[in-house]
């Protein structure tokens, strides 16, 4: 699997580490010439018409710059490493001309902000950044080529079965990630119901909407039994995913990452193959007769997929 080295993820923060360190220190030089009230939102002619405190304008820019920088380190990848310094070139110069443009008697009034130019800026500090970050992209080695199936040797773990044999197995697995998310939106929803006005009550409803199935997949169960392999969540019956075993061609172990992978978590679907991810990490694979995949991640996947194995060649022979 492609995981980022420690220099990876080091070289996709400092770009958001170095814009939030000159933004702060030209802040700190320019305050006494920023009002008192920094103008953040401008018209189309480039006048201003939303403004905020400097206490709240340092927090959401740092904010906004460390949570790009969490995101690409996490994220990252040796060939998107350009891209990572090309974001935070383009929001350290985008913030940086914010406060220059701020550095009037009244914003309240002025035309502060030449949406042409600063944008212009912005986007040539982006371009030096990206061709930095791109040039430092040869000081990470080259990712290994993540193999196409990623199966054992010989198609497979197996295990050996008597004939007749009754046997099963089940394990629960959870995503930390889905389940904050749902309980977030759970939580949010009835408070935003109850204060907000039409239409902003619908964002009451998209928290349920959203939390509600979210819980439900936040934990499922994975079984492998004489019906083949069943998913489904661990709180209630349905949903549900099912292989049969006439269905399945064999199963094997891989290792997977869910964002790179399968572009995050949940029941995902990408091209020639779906998936419940939880997690990142070791997964079971199955190839259906139909020429697709079908993963779950799962702790102990060896045992699963042998056993799948196992249960296949014993359904084909009967």
């Amino acid at each position: 699997m492609n995981r980022a080295t420690p220099r990876l993820r080091a070289l996709a923060a400092l770009p958001f580490v170095l814009a939030l360190a000159v933004h702060l220190l030209l802040f700190a030089r320019w305050r006494d010439e920023l009002p008192d009230e920094l103008a953040i939102h401008f018209s189309a002619g480039g006048e201003a018409d939303g403004w905020t405190g400097p206490t709240a304008y340092v927090l959401v820019s740092t904010a906004l710059l460390l949570g790009l920088a969490a995101g690409w380190t996490a994220l990252v990848r040796r060939r998107d490493l350009w891209a990572a310094w090309v974001t935070a070139g383009f929001a350290g110069g985008l913030l940086v001309q914010l406060l220059r443009a701020n550095r009037v008697d009244d914003a309240f009034t002025a035309v502060v902000f030449a949406p042409g130019m600063d944008l212009g800026v912005a986007l040539v500090v982006a371009a030096v950044a990206g061709a930095a970050g791109w040039a430092l992209g040869s000081l990470v080695p080259a990712e290994a080529e993540p193999s196409v199936h990623g199966e054992d040797p010989a198609g497979g773990p197996r295990l050996p079965l008597a004939a007749g044999e009754a046997v099963g197995w089940s394990k629960d697995t959870g995503s930390r990630a889905l389940t904050v998310l749902a309980v977030l939106a759970l939580a949010a929803a009835p408070v935003t119901l109850l204060v907000a006005t039409w239409p902003g009550a619908l964002f009451g409803l998209l928290g349920l909407v959203v939390g509600v199935p979210g819980l439900a997949l936040a934990r499922v169960r994975v079984s492998v039994d004489r019906h083949g392999l069943t998913v489904r969540s661990a709180l209630v019956p349905r949903p549900r995913v099912r292989v049969p075993l006439d269905g399945v061609e064999g199963a094997s172990v891989r290792e997977i990452d869910a964002v790179a992978d399968f572009g995050g978590w949940g029941y995902r679907v990408r091209a020639h193959r779906t998936g419940v991810v939880m997690r990142s990490g070791e997964a079971l694979v199955v190839r259906r007769g139909s020429g697709r995949e079908f993963a779950v991640t799962v702790r102990d996947a060896r045992t699963a997929a042998a056993l799948l194995n196992a249960l296949v060649e014993r359904h084909g022979k009967v």
